[in-house]
């Protein structure tokens, strides 16, 4: 897909809120990054740290780095259900708001910890506001876009997320060498930046028209949506996409309940998104991201801020080129290929770290596996796993499929990063990089998942991938399944009135859904 294709779909307005939306995530990885290199921080460790006789340095005991990278999931989930809670009921953008000024109330948390009960304490305060960030984010990018750009947008929501944590390792580099509290207070201080932007923009940008039909605002409804595409097409064809999408809404049996994600076709539905959540974790995402300084600093032989700084440089960079691909490419193709990538890693990081004592070329190896196993995430699970969770829901319950497969990858999140200092260090299972072939299986299982169980849904309306599944086209058969009537119209530009006339006439008759 080449640039003039993608901008053709964007107007000032949705290019502005996409831009907004995206740029909210930046905190994610602020947090996330911000964390991991400051654990390797001489002062960072001797704040909160224990002294070693024995080695005669501070470091940070096994149970406590467990902790401070575990329970800060327990803050994620409890707001991934606020925020879930609180965008079906007050919208995508009062949600944005709120989220972002409850933010500036935990960064100062964060930034005034002296002990270590308050750092764990800010660091799960401050995961409540990145947990209201995955209930709203990619259902907000999802619902306002056309579908040929829908992977490439929703998959800014991981984008944000590697930029965020290359601005902020870049930070880290530069006070890694401070030995004063000013060397992790200055990175934990860009806390306050993103909130107070979205806080001053947030109501500049259209509502979710699709969130403002649930609510039955109909006429609020057709101007958002409006908005969000005049000028990159005809009025005709704007028209169009809206009985389109009030065309589903009306098709679609009165559902909203929990239980009916678990119910008829939405079972199916349901499992693949919470599989895809499941996996994103589950091929140990975390030991690059949350301990991958660390670790790197134990080997002895590479500076951690170098490598965690070269790491989010090269992740941003793969999801750069995801975003680009999975409109063209499709989604099953690069998931694939993410797998197959992080499986190699693993495995080849796993066996370099069989050997006793290991060399020092060795270790300088099991660090570049750790680069290539994070640019495999960056391609495929990192950025397309948001994708495919937010656009296979049906409309009604895209909040509460949301929230389950959040959750799994919640707990996933929670149970990887509690277990991995065990797994990593003795005088518990001591694995270290062996850790890879546990998670290089799991790597391999995911690839089977995607060829049998996720759909190829590129290029598709979410109102055509709705129709898809209630008719009951069989997941690997969505990429060559062809496009309905209504679609190919759309597509076109319906430019006469009587067009849209028929065309919705037809959509009454039960052909669009």
């Amino acid at each position: 897909m080449g640039l003039s294709s993608i901008t053709q779909h964007f107007n000032a307005r949705l290019a502005a809120s996409v831009l907004l939306i995206a740029l909210s995530q930046f905190n994610y990885g602020f947090d996330n990054q911000a964390f991991t290199s400051t654990q390797a921080m001489d002062a960072f460790e001797r704040q909160f740290g224990e002294y070693d006789p024995a080695t005669k340095a501070y470091a940070i005991p096994t149970y406590f780095l467990s902790l401070l990278n575990s329970l800060n999931y327990i803050g994620f989930a409890v707001g991934l259900v606020v925020g879930s809670l609180t965008s079906a009921r007050f919208g995508r953008r009062t949600t944005m708001f709120v989220m972002s000024v409850y933010a500036l109330v935990s960064a100062t948390v964060v930034v005034t910890s002296t002990r270590k009960e308050q750092i764990l304490v800010g660091r799960i305060l401050n995961y409540v506001y990145v947990g209201f960030e995955l209930s709203v984010v990619p259902v907000y990018q999802s619902e306002i876009v056309p579908a040929p750009v829908r992977g490439m947008v929703v998959g800014t929501y991981q984008l944000a997320i590697g930029l965020g944590g290359l601005v902020i390792n870049s930070i880290c580099r530069g006070t890694s060498q401070f030995q004063d509290s000013g060397a992790y207070r200055i990175p934990f201080g860009l806390f306050y930046v993103i909130p107070t932007i979205v806080i001053c923009l947030i109501w500049f940008i259209p509502e979710s028209p699709r969130w403002l039909l649930l609510r039955d605002r109909t006429e609020e409804a057709k101007t958002a949506h409006h908005a969000l595409r005049a000028g990159t097409m005809p009025d005709a064809a704007i028209a169009l996409e809206f009985a389109k999408i009030q065309q589903s809404l009306a098709d679609e049996p009165e559902q909203g309940r929990t239980r009916e994600l678990f119910q008829g076709v939405n079972r199916k539905r349901t499992a693949i998104a919470v599989g895809m959540s499941f996996f994103q974790q589950a091929t140990g995402q975390a030991f690059a991201s949350q301990y991958g300084a660390v670790w790197v600093k134990s080997l002895g032989t590479l500076n951690p801020f170098d490598v965690t700084l070269g790491s989010s440089a090269l992740t941003s960079g793969m999801i750069i080129l995801c975003l680009f691909l999975t409109d063209r490419a499709g989604r099953r193709k690069i998931l694939l290929l993410g797998s197959f990538i992080q499986a190699a890693a693993l495995f080849t990081m796993a066996g370099l770290g069989v050997h006793t004592p290991i060399p020092t070329s060795y270790k300088s190896g099991m660090v570049g596996m750790l680069l290539l196993f994070g640019s495999g995430f960056g391609l495929g699970w990192g950025p397309l796993t948001y994708v495919v969770v937010t656009e296979i829901p049906a409309l009604r319950l895209r909040d509460r499929s949301q929230r389950a497969s959040s959750l799994v990858n919640i707990f996933m999140n929670f149970l990887v990063n509690f277990t991995l200092p065990y797994l990593l260090n003795k005088p518990y299972a001591g694995l270290q990089s062996k850790v890879g072939f546990i998670f290089g299986s799991i790597a391999v299982c995911s690839a089977l998942f995607v060829f049998l169980c996720v759909p190829e849904c590129k290029g598709r309306s979410l109102e055509e991938i709705d129709r898809m599944f209630h008719e009951g086209v069989p997941v690997r058969r969505f990429a060559e399944h062809p496009k309905f009537e209504v679609e190919v119209a759309a597509a076109k530009g319906v430019e006469e009135d009587d067009g849209v006339e028929q065309q919705t006439v037809t959509a009454k008759s039960g052909s669009v859904v």
